[in-house]
C-alpha cells in the first residue's frame, strides 16, 4: 500500500445559477479520520464524488489534489449510501468483487475473516436478497474494508445499524483503517465525536473546523469529553436547521 496522502479540495459547486457550496477550502490530513457533517442537501455526498472524480449533476470550478502530487485514481476505496450489492452474487462474491473486476486473485481467507467480524459468517453463501437492510450495509462495509487503499471515503456507512452493532462496526472500521486518510460523511454527532481526528461542518459558504475531543480516536462512548462534543455539535446542527 502506498503512503496515505493529505487531500485538498478547493472551489465552488453550483446547480444551474444556484451555488450549492463555496467558495470553500477543505483539507483532509494524511492518515487521519475527517468527519463531515451538515444539513441534508448541502453537498456532502457531492464532495465524495468530486474526490472520486465521478460525474455530478452540477458544475464544479476548482480542484482536488493529493499532497504528494500523484493522481488519486486507483488509490481510493469507496462505500456509498446504497449498498450496491449485486443481487446475483453471494455475499462472499460481493465482498471480493473489486479484486475480480481488476483481474486479481481475491483474498478469500481475508474476506471470510471480515465477514465473520461483521457478523455475516453464516450468510456468506447467501445472496443479498436473504439479508436485512442492516446486514446488507455490513456486507458493503466488509467489501470496502477489504480494499487496501490509502484513501477511504465512507458515505453514512453505519446509518442502517442498531446502536450496539453500530458501535461494534465503528470500532472495526477504526481498527482496519488505522493510518489511512478517511473521509466519513455522517449525520450523527456522536459518531463524529467518537471517530474524528478532524470534524468539519459543511454549509453553503464554508467547511468549518469543529474542535474534536482532546483524546485520540476511537473514543469511549461515555467519555465526558466525547459526550460534551456530541451535545455541542447537536445543538449547533439544530440551530442550522432552524
Amino acid at each position: 500500500m502506498t503512503v496515505p496522502p493529505a487531500i485538498t479540495l478547493q472551489g465552488r459547486y453550483s446547480l444551474g445559477d444556484v451555488d450549492l457550496f463555496g467558495p470553500l477550502s477543505m483539507q483532509l490530513p494524511a492518515g487521519q479520520w475527517s468527519c463531515l457533517l451538515g444539513p441534508s442537501g448541502v453537498g456532502k455526498s457531492t464532495i465524495l464524488r468530486l474526490i472520486l472524480g465521478l460525474s455530478t449533476s452540477g458544475q464544479f470550478e476548482g480542484s482536488v489534489q493529493a499532497e504528494d502530487g500523484l493522481p488519486l485514481r486507483d488509490r481510493i476505496s469507496y462505500m456509498a449510501q446504497s449498498d450496491l450489492l449485486l443481487p446475483w452474487l453471494t455475499v462472499l462474491e460481493n465482498t471480493v468483487l473489486g479484486a475480480r473486476l481488476r483481474g486479481e486473485t481475491p483474498d478469500l481467507p481475508r474476506a471470510r475473516q471480515l465477514l465473520t467480524r461483521v457478523g455475516l459468517e453464516a450468510y456468506q453463501s447467501q445472496t443479498p436478497a436473504a439479508l436485512s437492510g442492516g446486514m446488507r450495509q455490513r456486507a458493503a462495509l466488509a467489501r470496502a474494508l477489504i480494499e487496501d487503499r490509502p484513501v477511504v471515503l465512507l458515505d453514512e456507512p453505519f446509518s442502517a445499524l442498531d446502536a450496539g452493532t453500530r458501535a461494534d462496526m465503528q470500532e472495526l472500521a477504526a481498527e482496519v483503517l488505522q493510518g489511512k486518510t478517511v473521509l466519513l460523511v455522517t449525520h450523527d454527532p456522536a459518531e463524529a465525536s467518537r471517530l474524528g481526528h478532524q470534524i468539519l461542518l459543511l454549509s453553503p459558504k464554508a467547511a468549518t473546523r469543529w474542535t474534536p475531543p482532546p483524546t485520540p480516536p476511537i473514543r469511549a462512548l461515555q467519555d465526558p469529553a466525547t459526550l460534551a462534543c456530541q451535545a455541542a455539535l447537536l445543538a449547533h446542527l439544530r440551530g442550522q436547521a432552524r
